[in-house]
């Protein structure tokens, strides 16, 4: 399946450079982008909620990445926190 911005080819060399890497480093480069992905989620809600601690910005990073009700049941005094 291609993505909407990537080229048939790119596509077929992105799979030839994964299978390449082997299965440790893919899960490196897996964890890495998991690990910016929250980097981001972490700065955008530090920009929509410049009043936030540093602990409320982690808790709302978190709610993103539970869902909403696996969030608030382990966090039941975070409820009223939006990302």
């Amino acid at each position: 399946m291609v993505g909407i911005d990537t080229s048939v080819e790119a596509e077929k060399k992105q799979i030839e450079i994964l299978r390449e890497m082997g299965p440790e480093k893919r899960l490196m480069n897996s964890i890495s982008l998991a690990q910016t992905a929250r980097k981001l989620m972490a700065a955008g809600i530090k920009l929509r909620h410049p009043d936030y601690s540093e602990d409320q910005v982690r808790l709302a990073t978190i709610r993103l990445v539970l869902g909403e009700m696996l969030f608030e049941a382990v966090y039941p005094e975070a409820r009223d926190l939006t990302p």
